[in-house]
């Protein structure tokens, strides 16, 4: 009996390693990431490859004799599509496909289809669409190259055997795709109201809220799920496994009731159609008490995701909101030996080298619940802060 599953894409990844304008940056970790996005799209990574330029080729993204060297690996490799690491502009893509004859896709494509796959609201799957059809809008002409190349002069208005459908065709895509946008942005903006609206009955209510915010996969969910005491709070160890905002009720404290809200992991290079996309779920980040930014202390990059966070939080022009940040799966720290800590007493060193060079965080294990306690008194410091600094504003001078 023959299975009748799809075979998986067989993927071959590209990068470029700037040799300048990105100190401390190490592209083979970028292409580890990359690896990671393409095997949770459902894809099987069969090669890479990397190239040290000053910046991306404007035409092909490598240069010449990196481009024939992918070319030539197809025959060892097999692979069916070719991922790049950055984003692609539209004349590259097309450039790429003729040369490698293959499907050729980037980072941000691979983003944008596991953001497809992982929204289950009808908001996430608005604001997915809206993100698609918008980096769509630039490459329709890709879609009809075929057309032009009949023409014998691409690009020649009027060429023979291209006048009339095929432009047509090409101009009728753009006003469906344009009047899609249109429609998308207006149901976002309905989306976006009735969030106002809800955060303001939070506010006339006086309940704190507090966001989690961090890299993909550094373990918000399960945090969340152990702050709320929820089994059904959705935890899997993937990238992007949670997409879809939500938000449970909490206790800090006996005196604290808290909001707590989930949103969705940011990973470097994130598309800029996602950031505007998401707009109407990124505002509950402008809206919230504090910010609980939680970093994977485990991962080899810790330091640069945690950055990554912070960059993106400043372009939303949140870089002054206050937070806490709780370096997450310290269970999984190991001692010289390779033995993992059975308490976090057994970390001292750690936490005492940590309150030197990260003032203020507190060390975690969302998994074995390790440090909510620590953690729940430092979200109260902050919001017994901020209350104050209201109060203070409200009454003003004598």
């Amino acid at each position: 009996m023959h299975s009748t599953a799809a075979e998986p894409e067989r993927a071959f990844l590209v990068g470029v390693e700037r040799t300048r304008g990105r100190d401390g940056h190490d592209e083979s970790r970028s292409l580890d990431e990359l690896e990671l996005l393409a095997e949770t799209a459902g894809a099987e990574v069969v090669g890479r490859t990397m190239q040290r330029l000053e910046s991306p080729h404007p035409a092909t993204y490598v240069g010449k004799g990196k481009l024939e060297e992918i070319k030539s690996r197809r025959t060892t490799e097999d692979y069916t599509m070719v991922l790049f690491d950055d984003e692609l502009s539209p004349a590259q893509q097309g450039n790429l496909e003729r040369a490698l004859d293959v499907k050729v896709l980037d980072r941000t494509a691979m983003i944008l289809d596991i953001f497809a796959v992982r929204a289950r609201t009808r908001e996430g799957r608005l604001q997915v669409e809206l993100a698609q059809t918008e980096y769509l809008l630039p490459r329709l002409k890709g879609q009809w190259s075929h057309l032009e190349r009949l023409g014998g002069r691409s690009g020649t208005p009027g060429a023979i055997g291209v006048r009339g459908p095929g432009e047509t065709q090409i101009e009728t895509d753009r006003r469906l795709v344009r009047r899609r946008i249109t429609k998308l942005k207006d149901e976002i903006e309905g989306v976006r109201k009735q969030r106002s609206l809800y955060r303001r009955r939070r506010e006339r209510e006086g309940v704190p809220v507090v966001a989690l915010v961090g890299y993909t996969n550094a373990g918000k969910s399960t945090l969340m799920r152990a702050l709320s005491r929820d089994a059904d709070v959705f935890v899997q160890n993937q990238l992007f496994a949670t997409l879809d905002p939500l938000t449970r009720r909490i206790q800090l404290d006996e005196l604290h009731p808290a909001l707590l809200t989930d949103t969705v992991g940011f990973i470097a290079k994130l598309p800029t159609q996602l950031v505007a996309a998401f707009r109407a779920t990124l505002e509950e980040l402008a809206d919230a008490t504090v910010l609980l930014h939680v970093v994977d202390i485990t991962h080899p990059d810790a330091a640069r995701q945690s950055q990554t966070v912070e960059d993106t939080l400043g372009d939303l022009g949140l870089a002054d909101k206050p937070r806490v940040t709780a370096l997450n799966k310290v269970d999984a720290l190991a001692d010289a030996e390779g033995r993992p800590p059975r308490s976090l007493d057994e970390i001292a060193a750690f936490q005492e080298a940590l309150a030197a060079n990260v003032p203020g965080a507190v060390l975690l294990s969302a998994e074995k619940r390790w440090g909510l306690e620590s953690l729940r008194a430092a979200l109260v410091a902050v919001v017994d802060r901020e209350r104050a600094g209201r109060s203070a504003v409200a009454e003003g001078p004598d």
